[in-house]
């Protein structure tokens, strides 16, 4: 071979040395990868001291996404108020917040199907898809991350009842819950304690007919029919005589446990559950709903409108009365503050037993609201179950419901209070309030009502009355948590179908022209239920009560 064929060959050969090296170094990049990751979250774990919060040992910026299946939530501007602002700059840790455009079942379902979640994701605790998250081992358990990377988490934060109350079969937790409290909690706090459940009233139509008992059927149906007769229109609007949560595939909240509770339907009996559905006042009561639509009295707003819509025609004042959550309307409320001080709700005595026992409305629970949970796709787990442990700390809990020392609230004595300037927008503007400072639970996620509450102002018009009217009348029920199947279990399937099941019933029975084709609707469904698996599903939650019973220690 000659010297130019040599020089070929050499060519040749080093290029398919760089070739394969350059192959063998694609080839283990992720290897490579992995082996940087396993070497960084051994030096997160040796850096690990027991005694002091996890989220001190690491402030760098790090952004993680974080899912909240909830596509009303319009707080996902972090970074742009002042007390996530300030979070950030404490903790390093900056927020990219995700929430459905659509229907948040059809996105989560997506998000599973793919085996890929975004870092935490925010979701109710009674959605099926936190049973498919576990099952399908796409979130991590927070005892062994907390075991790892921050033991302080276990050992000085989270609450060791709640953490029971959410240990799997297979020993792990895989969620923490906000607005959480326990039956000891219940003890504790139990007279602070208000429920969100409210019946309202715009407050000058109310009084300009009479303020009437609207207690009794009788009463409830003519006081409709005088606030419609009086006040035809609002602004040019037909006055909507009665409102009700947004109807769903499975109901609507109104005209179920608010309306049992309204009426103090037991939730047992004898230490057995008890099918509220089926009793007779729950019944009578339907039929008064009944009776209001075919007397022109339940607008047809009722029946397709969602929350926007809601929120819209109740800073319009063009309801007459509500079976609403107080909370959900703050807004509105603020609104029709601001423009007439007598145009506003207020809560009154509504829809009662025969008896006129007082309502029972549902007061905090240990299940809470929300699970938080964190993926297994996670960016960094150390940095992520630390900065939950900060967010469930008391001081995670204030830095985000009071914001900065001396920028937000000032300290007076050993209490931090709202500047003035502050207190004065949260009361006056909730949406500026959000907007300029985004502290008081805009960033509810992680919200611990139980710690918070030591420093919430006190509520002012035209809250305070809503508030007030449900102390005393608010109960604990964290037994009667999570007793409903889910997932694909049979009892699950069953739970499912039952729910769908009646969420077809109900606008039918309130659109029944009469009490007999009512009853004829109610017979059939009945039956339906029978049919579809409620015997099984029913002795599913008869054993999961009892064993709530157990964990919680009641007798």
């Amino acid at each position: 071979m000659g010297k130019k064929g040599k020089r070929i060959s050499l060519l040749l050969a080093s290029m398919l040395m760089i070739f394969s090296t350059a192959c063998s170094s694609g080839g283990d990049s992720k290897s490579a990868a992995n082996g940087t990751d396993s070497k960084k979250e051994a030096e997160q774990a040796a850096a690990v001291d027991p005694s002091k919060p996890g989220w001190q040992n690491d402030t760098s910026p790090i952004t993680f996404d974080w899912y909240i299946n909830f596509a009303w939530y319009t707080g996902t501007d972090w970074g742009k108020d002042l007390t996530s602002q300030y979070v950030t700059k404490k903790t390093g840790v900056n927020l990219n917040f995700v929430v459905p455009a659509g229907n948040e079942a059809e996105k989560m379902n997506t998000m599973i199907a793919s085996g890929k979640l975004p870092d935490f994701v925010t979701i109710a605790w009674s959605d099926d898809a936190v049973k498919k998250m576990i099952e399908g081992k796409l979130v991590l358990p927070l005892n062994e991350l907390a075991e790892k990377y921050d033991p302080y988490f276990i050992s000085n934060v989270a609450d060791p009842a709640k953490l029971s109350w959410y240990t799997q079969e297979d020993g792990n937790v895989y969620g923490y819950p906000n607005a959480s409290s326990s039956p000891a909690d219940f003890e504790k706090y139990g007279d602070n304690y208000i429920s969100n459940q409210t019946f309202v009233v715009r407050k000058d139509m109310y009084e300009a007919i009479g303020s009437p008992d609207m207690r009794t059927p009788e009463g409830f149906l003519a006081a409709l029919k005088a606030a419609k007769e009086k006040f035809p229109e609002v602004n040019g609007q037909p006055l909507i005589p009665i409102g009700l949560h947004e109807f769903t595939d499975n109901g609507n909240y109104s005209l179920e446990g608010y309306l049992q509770n309204f009426l103090a339907i037991p939730q047992e009996k004898d230490g057995k559950l008890y099918d509220r559905q089926t009793d007779p006042e729950y019944i009578k009561w339907l039929k008064v709903f009944r009776q209001a639509n075919q007397d022109g009295l339940l607008a047809k707003d009722v029946f397709i409108d969602k929350r926007a819509q809601m929120e819209e025609k109740i800073a319009q004042g063009r309801y007459f009365a509500m079976m609403y959550q107080r909370s959900d309307f703050s807004n509105p409320q603020n609104v029709l503050f601001s423009k007439d001080p007598n145009s506003v709700y207020i809560a009154v005595d509504g829809p009662s037993n025969a008896a006129m026992d007082q309502a029972t409305l549902s007061g905090p629970v240990i299940s809470g609201w929300t699970l938080t949970l964190i993926s297994k796709d996670v960016k960094d787990k150390a940095r992520a179950i630390s900065f939950l442990e900060y967010l469930t700390s008391e001081e995670g809990q204030r830095d985000l419901y009071m914001g900065e020392e001396g920028v937000t609230y000032d300290m007076q004595g050993d209490k931090p209070v709202f500047k003035p300037e502050v207190l004065e927008l949260l009361n006056k503007d909730r949406a500026a309030f959000d907007t300029k400072y985004g502290a008081s639970h805009k960033y509810w996620m992680m919200m611990d009502t139980n710690v918070t509450d030591q420093w919430a102002p006190e509520a002012v018009a035209p809250f305070k009355q809503m508030a007030d009217w449900t102390r005393g009348k608010t109960v604990s029920a964290s037994q009667f948590d999570q007793i409903n199947p889910t997932g694909n279990s049979k009892e699950g399937i069953a739970n499912t179908k039952l729910g769908q099941l009646w969420g077809k019933t109900l606008p039918k029975l309130l659109m029944a022209p009469s009490d007999a084709e009512f009853d004829q609707l109610w017979s059939d469904y009945q039956a339906k239920r029978e049919s579809t698996g409620l015997a099984e599903v029913q002795a599913y939650q008869q054993t999961e009560y009892e064993k709530n019973l157990q964990k919680l220690g009641i007798k």
